[in-house]
C-alpha cells in the first residue's frame, strides 16, 4: 500500500527530502500561494504547527502557480515572503504542479486517495490533506476551510 513515506520532494533550498522523514507524525499537506486571497491562511497554518509540533504534528507547504498565476516567484521569493509576512517555520517545498500531466507524484497520489468536489482535481490554492501517523490520507479540506477548524481532527489523530 502506498503512503506519504513513498515520496520525495525538493525543499525551497533545493534539497531532496524523503517524506519518510515524517514517519510517525500527523501531517497536513497544503498547496500554497503568496498572491491569493487565501494567503493569510499561512498565519493559521503556522499557529497549528506551533501548537502541535512538539506532539508530533507537521505542516508541509507546497507552493503552486497553477491557479490564476498566484505564486509567480522563485524559491527565494517564496521563502522570503513566507518568513517576512507570516513567520513560517514549517517545511516549505519547491513550487510544483498539483493538477495535470506534470503534477507532482505526491499530489497525484493525494488526489487519488481522497477526491474532492471536482472529482480528484485540486480546486484552488490552500487545499489541505490530513494524514495520520502511518502516512495515510484521512481527510481533505476545501481551500476555504480555515486552518483553525482542523484542530479537533488533528488532536484526535495525535491522541490515537
Amino acid at each position: 500500500m502506498t503512503t506519504l513515506y513513498d515520496f520525495t520532494a525538493t525543499t525551497l533550498q533545493g534539497k531532496d527530502v524523503s517524506l519518510s522523514d515524517y514517519q510517525g507524525k500527523v501531517v497536513l499537506v497544503v498547496n500554497t500561494a503568496s498572491k491569493c486571497g487565501l494567503t493569510p491562511q499561512y498565519q493559521g497554518l503556522e499557529a497549528l504547527y506551533q501548537k502541535y509540533n512538539e506532539q508530533g504534528f507537521v505542516v508541509l507547504g507546497f507552493p503552486c502557480n497553477q491557479f490564476a498565476g498566484q505564486e509567480p516567484g522563485n524559491s527565494d521569493d517564496i521563502s522570503e515572503f513566507c518568513q517576512l509576512n507570516y513567520g513560517v517555520s514549517f517545511p516549505m517545498f519547491a513550487k510544483i504542479d498539483v493538477n495535470g500531466p506534470h503534477s507532482h507524484p505526491l499530489w497525484k497520489w493525494l488526489r487519488s486517495e481522497h477526491g474532492g468536489i471536482l472529482g480528484d482535481a485540486i480546486k484552488w490554492n490552500f487545499t489541505k490533506f490530513l494524514l495520520n501517523s502511518k502516512g495515510e490520507v484521512v481527510n481533505r479540506y476545501a481551500p476555504t476551510t480555515e486552518p483553525e477548524k482542523l484542530s479537533a481532527d488533528i488532536e484526535a489523530l495525535l491522541n490515537t
